[in-house]
Order: structure tokens, then sequence, then C-alpha cells
């Protein structure tokens, strides 16, 4: 199974995301969850202390790493556009509660649009985990889509995008789902996160095709708790773990 979860910051996609990758792991599946999201929180809500957070270097930020895949240094503007970057999520990640995480970090290109070595290094190493043919993969990710190329996005399983009740998060999906559809990606899901009552439900059912709609996440105290204590959802929130786990049934089922 390959998940990509996608949306704007502070909708849940983090939670999801976190809570996907250990139920996967409680059945004794190989995990690997992959923070692709430039505000990188998947470790906390994995279950990991900020310490244990604070002390993880992204894969973006590794220079010499870098220097070493793409042949790129100071003198040299000829580079790799493939390295070999296989062998590195085993090397790099680390363990939390069953789960591999892989902080791949961001890239500052200053607004050029530039192919610099690091992207290129994130990229290869995103077209990587699709081809770890037994285990399960989960992409937490922002809400574009620049690190996935036509290939990759064509080899996930699934495509989700996180929204809340509101017409802006709704906005999100339609452009997810357009930048999804340059890539080949026809079939994006959607969980509904935040929901308060049965007016946000009817919202979302008449904002999102039903067969689009994977699950409702409702509003949780004990989630948002969690995040303010630094613990995982996972850990704190029964109710959410038993909404996200019917989720993962209809997932499985496609």
């Amino acid at each position: 199974m390959k998940v990509a979860v996608t949306g704007k910051g502070g909708v849940g996609k983090t939670t999801l995301s976190s809570t996907l990758a250990r139920l996967y792991a409680d059945e004794g599946r190989t995990v690997l969850a992959a923070d692709v999201d430039p505000d990188a929180n998947l470790g906390l809500a994995l279950g990991l202390t900020q310490e244990e957070v604070n002390s993880i270097v992204p894969v973006s930020k590794m220079r010499d790493l870098v220097v070493e895949r793409t042949g790129a240094n100071a003198s040299n503007t000829f580079y790799k556009l493939n390295p070999q970057v296989s062998d590195l999520p085993d090397k790099l990640a680390k363990d939390c509660n069953g789960v591999k995480l892989l902080v791949m970090g961001t890239v500052d290109t200053g607004g050029s649009g530039c192919v610099c070595p690091e992207h290129v290094m994130l990229k290869a190493l995103i077209s990587s985990l699709v081809f770890r043919k037994d285990d399960v993969v989960v992409m937490d990710m922002e809400a574009g889509l620049e690190h996935l190329g036509r290939g990759t996005a064509s080899m996930m399983d699934q495509f989700i995008v996180v929204i809340e009740p509101g017409a802006r998060s709704v906005q999100t999906y339609e452009k997810v789902k357009k930048l999804a559809a340059d890539l080949g990606i026809t079939d994006v899901k959607v969980v509904a996160n935040k929901v308060r009552d049965a007016e946000d439900e009817a919202f979302i059912r008449s904002s999102i095709p039903a067969d689009a709609l994977l699950g409702i996440l409702h509003y949780n105290p004990e989630v948002i708790d969690a995040d303010r204590r630094g613990l995982s959802p996972y850990d704190v929130s029964p109710a959410m773990v038993e909404e996200i786990r019917q989720i993962k049934a209809r997932m499985d089922q496609n």
C-alpha cells in the first residue's frame, strides 16, 4: 500500500498520516512514513519526543550526502539527475512505535524555480519509496505536489486530500485534484476532518462527490490536547483511532 496524504496546513493530514502508519504497523506490516511537509511534525504525531524530533536532520540538509550521491559541488555545475538512493530509507529512517520515519525537509530555491541537487535528491528518494514492493509507505505531504513526478504519482495506491468543512478547504481539494490530474491521477479521495455537527457533514456531502469521500473525522478535543502536549493522537484518542480504522478498511478494499 502506497498512500499520499495532502492538504493545507492545520487541517489534520499529519494526524491521519500518523494514525494510518501506526494502524498498519500494528498489523505487523513494514511501514515507512515520509514527512514531506515543510512544517515537519510527523515525528511528534507518531510518538517521538520533541528532543528526538529535534535531533533528526532532514535529508535536504544532509549536504555531504547530497554531494556524494549527485556529484554536485561548488566547482561542478553538472550533477546526476537520477542518483542512487534506494538504500537511504533504511539507513536514515528513525524507528518509532513500529514505524520507520524518514524526514525529507524542504529546499529553498528563492523563487527561482531551479532544479537544485537537493530537489533532485528528494524527488529520487520519494520515487524510490513506491518501489518498496512489500512495504506500506505513507507520505505526509504539503498541498503542492512538486516532489511527485508522473511515474511516482501513477504508482500510488491512494491519493488523499484532507479538508475541513469550509469553502476554502474545498477549493484546496479542487486545486490538488487538478494538480494530480496533470500527473495522471484521476482518482483523488477526500477525508473530512474537524466535522462538528450535522450541518458540517451536510456541507461536506454536498461539496464532495460520494465516490470520492473516504470518511469523516469528527471534531475531537482529545486530538487537540494531544497536539498541545506533543503526544501521538493514536495514544490519546481511541475514538479518533476507530474512525481512521474504518477509513483504512475502505482504503484496503479499493
